[in-house]
């Protein structure tokens, strides 16, 4: 398939700038991959499409704070950081992106906070955008982090602080109820969804949950930029799934049950360490799986996604498990009935 195959027309006002009110009342569109029909729904009505001993499978990675705004030495010249993950703790080393890129040079030091809290200096210019900052800081790294992320901000998606100001709120809200390990950039959006209250009437019903984590960096996010799919290469993004994880995906398949994946991190970690009998395997390390049509699915057989924008390589992955053709359609339902889409959008129910 082409990149050209993934374009359409958003309209601005589709794009959620805000959450639902609350997590499980965003709005629901139910896909049905056999009969082609939609059912519209409110996202906690999902429990009536489960049963005793299917699964959900969570991604449980945690958002930080990984927005940062400083300025330049000398020239005081505003420089936006964005912390992708820590190379070294000892060594207080980031691997960043910074922006603008082409004010940056080696050895430069940036200025972070009131009285310059943090000083970092740049030490690798790695990629056209990205650098490894050293931090300058001498306290213990308890310490370090906690200035750090006291200087960041909650790194929503461009399309939505290019339109509005980060809020306290986000740093709640653009975060799971179930986010435990800390190392994403970008939240597990199709999580979002879920109130505590949702999951326990999930948990009453009989639905088992089961627990991995991607931390998901801006690959999934990076523009694709060539028209032949099969030469995009996805960044590396880290990923654990634990044994318990996988006794509890392979006890539903053996027992003919759901497998439901919340979302496309879930389903690309899912792919990434599978049997070739089709069974989850135990896995701690990293994948650049890049999934588009046609691909064959080999664990979940159900899927929670959220409406992902033009061009995606998320919109591409959802496309591969619908059906290019019927998710397609079910976007311009979901245009022509007034779901919202991006990251504090809407969801589907693919079945």
């Amino acid at each position: 398939m082409k990149l050209s195959q993934f374009n359409y027309e958003l309209p601005e006002e589709c794009i959620a700038l805000y959450p639902s009110e609350n997590r499980d009342e965003s709005r629901l569109l139910v896909v049905n991959r056999k009969t082609g029909q939609f059912e519209h729904r409110i996202f906690k009505e999902i429990i009536n499409y489960f049963d005793d001993q299917d699964v959900f499978v969570f991604n449980n990675t945690k958002v930080f704070p990984a927005r940062l705004y400083g300025n330049k030495e000398k020239t005081g010249a505003k420089i936006e950081v964005f912390l992708l993950r820590e190379l070294n703790q000892d060594q207080r080393l980031w691997d960043v992106l910074v922006d603008p890129a082409r004010k940056i040079r080696i050895g430069n030091k940036l200025y972070f906070g009131e009285d310059d809290a943090l000083v970092a200096e740049v030490i690798d210019n790695t990629t056209s955008r990205g650098r490894t900052l050293r931090f300058l800081f001498d306290g213990p790294h308890d310490e370090f982090k906690k200035t750090l992320y006291s200087l960041g901000e909650t790194p929503l998606p461009r399309y939505i602080t290019t339109r509005r100001e980060v809020t306290p709120e986000d740093a709640v809200r653009y975060q799971t109820i179930f986010a435990k390990h800390e190392g994403a950039v970008a939240a597990p959006t199709a999580g979002l969804h879920f109130s505590r209250e949702l999951l326990k009437r999930c948990e009453i019903k009989g639905i088992n949950f089961a627990e991995i984590t991607l931390h998901v960096g801006l690959g999934n996010f990076r523009p694709v930029d060539v028209e032949d799919l099969t030469k995009h290469k996805m960044d590396s993004e880290q990923i654990l799934i634990p044994e318990e994880a996988a006794n509890i995906v392979n006890k539903a398949k053996d027992g003919h049950h759901k497998v439901c994946a919340i979302g496309t991190t879930v389903m690309r970690t899912l792919e990434s360490s599978v049997s070739t009998y089709g069974y989850l395997k135990p896995f701690d390390g990293w994948t650049n799986k890049f999934i588009f049509p046609p691909y064959d699915f080999s664990v979940a057989n159900t899927m929670v996604s959220n409406f992902h924008l033009p061009q995606s390589t998320l919109m591409m992955m959802v496309a591969a498990y619908a059906g290019y053709d019927l998710l397609m359609e079910a976007y311009r339902e979901a245009m022509k009935e007034g779901y919202k889409f991006g990251a504090y959008g809407d969801a589907m129910l693919i079945l």
